[in-house]
């Protein structure tokens, strides 16, 4: 009997020591998040994750991100490559993503509908660029470039121009639409000089490129010289939206309303965007958050 009631004694007081452990860890993610969406009691604030153009990695990393958390106590986690391979990634659950951030309405079209997921129930218009052959100026052709039609150069023997993947990214496709209305199509249909959005600025910098297609902001931001493509006229339209089904909502809103405010919109000038005149909106209305609706031109 006795020793019946010892044994009952160690398992009320290890059962006891379970309870306390448990109470004193918390549940998973107890203690994380903030006012801007998070489950916890703590003042940490949240983490927006961003997705956005790659084009964009300087405004975002270098400027928009410290700005932002120190305005909202809320952390900013970015991710910059080309549109499209940012919606292979949000279609694919690769990344949890709450805000996307393009450089094509085409990109958006295909996050739109059922049959694409409903990730995307709008977007806001609020910026562009143009597209420009940016060059290095230690190149062998860059007086050439600066003499000489732009088509006509870019074909010289061991010219190297480089390119994104149209595939992948909105600059790529209409890369190739430029090479193509100066009769040169044939160079847009290989797979020549094309590299990733993230490496191209690098490689022309490092004298492994002697041209490239660039917006005018990426090449504001680096100092790179360019020339116009005239008589083409093409350039990225950005696009920003709040994704269904993201993690933190109520940081994804307050991080928009910070990029389409007048500090946002002075960040993006400095770094060679044209914000527009009016945000404009495509899509539901309804399903855009309220306290963005006087921001991306809702009701």
């Amino acid at each position: 009997m006795t020793r019946r009631v010892r044994a009952g004694a160690v398992l009320a007081a290890v059962a006891l020591g379970v309870v306390a452990l448990l109470t004193g860890c918390g549940s998973p993610g107890s203690g994380t998040g903030g006012s801007s969406g998070g489950s916890g009691t703590d003042d940490s604030g949240a983490t927006v994750t961003v997705l956005y153009a790659g084009s964009l990695v300087n405004l975002m990393e270098h400027d928009v991100k410290p700005a932002f958390e120190a305005a909202s106590g809320d952390t900013f986690r970015g991710e910059g490559k080309g549109s499209d391979a940012l919606v292979n990634e949000i279609k694919g659950k690769v990344t949890r993503a709450d805000v996307f951030v393009s450089a094509s309405t085409a990109s958006n079209d295909k996050l739109r509908g059922s049959g694409n997921g409903d990730w995307e129930s709008w977007y806001a218009t609020f910026a562009t660029a143009p597209l420009v052959l940016g060059y290095n100026p230690k190149s062998r052709f860059a007086a050439q470039l600066k003499s000489k039609p732009w088509q006509q150069v870019v074909v010289e023997p061991g010219f190297r121009l480089g390119r994104t993947d149209p595939k992948l990214d909105p600059k790529g496709r209409l890369s190739a639409q430029a090479l193509t209305k100066m009769g040169l199509g044939k160079f847009a249909d290989t797979d020549a000089g094309v590299f990733p959005e993230e490496t191209l600025l690098g490689r022309l910098q490092a004298g492994q490129l002697d041209a490239g297609f660039f917006y005018t902001s990426e090449a504001t931001e680096a100092k790179v010289p360019t020339i116009s493509l005239a008589p083409v006229e093409l350039g990225a339209t950005y696009t920003v939206t709040v994704l269904n089904r993201g993690p933190q909502p109520a940081a994804a809103a307050a991080f928009v309303k910070y990029l389409l405010g007048p500090k946002g919109v002075a960040l993006m000038r400095k770094h060679g965007l044209h914000p527009a005149a009016t945000v404009t909106l495509t899509g539901d209305r309804s399903a855009v958050p309220a306290t963005l609706r006087s921001a991306v031109g809702g009701s």
